[in-house]
């Protein structure tokens, strides 16, 4: 019977230890593929929209004529009661092909009596470089004193100009 004891247990142990290598082997990974995965494309960013061309005013100058160009010839900021006061108001598009709509404004005011002196404004369709003119006239006189002109573009003051009646 010990013999018995002894081939069974040793039955038990055979068998146990398949078990246990038999469980191993079901716990180990799946052999990885040597084969490379395929390649990806490189994302392509998406086509972004083109910014729309916007318009600035570059500059104002004040004088008592303008050219055909409507540039002033003799910029001044000192004027005769009976002048004519122009301002030439140059603009620039940031592309300049495109046309760019909007409105150019002034507002003429006499800085010592706080009254505006008029104002006046211009759907326009900026292209590139350009000036455009405005003007102020008063045949019997302008008080003498001190005045500015405010530029606006789009409803937003872009620019201001001081100048004096003497």
């Amino acid at each position: 019977m010990n013999r018995h004891r002894i081939s069974l247990a040793l039955l038990v142990a055979v068998l146990g230890a398949v078990a246990v290598v038999g469980c191993k082997k079901k716990e180990e990974a799946a052999p990885v593929a040597t084969t490379p995965p395929p390649a990806m494309e490189p994302a392509t960013a998406p086509a972004t929209a083109p910014m729309p061309a916007t318009a600035a005013v570059t500059s104002v100058d004040l004088g008592n004529a303008v050219g055909a160009d409507m540039k002033v010839g003799t910029p001044a900021t000192t004027f005769a009661p009976k002048d004519t006061i122009y301002a030439s108001i140059g603009t620039s598009t940031s592309d300049p092909a495109a046309s760019v709509p909007g409105k150019l404004g002034v507002k003429w005011t006499h800085v010592d009596s706080n009254q505006t002196v008029s104002e006046d404004s211009r759907d326009v369709n900026l292209t590139g470089m350009g000036n455009t003119e405005f003007h102020i006239a008063k045949p019997d006189g302008w008080p003498a004193g001190k005045y500015k002109v405010e530029v606006s573009l789009d409803g937003a003051v872009v620019q201001t100009r001081d100048f004096e009646v003497k």
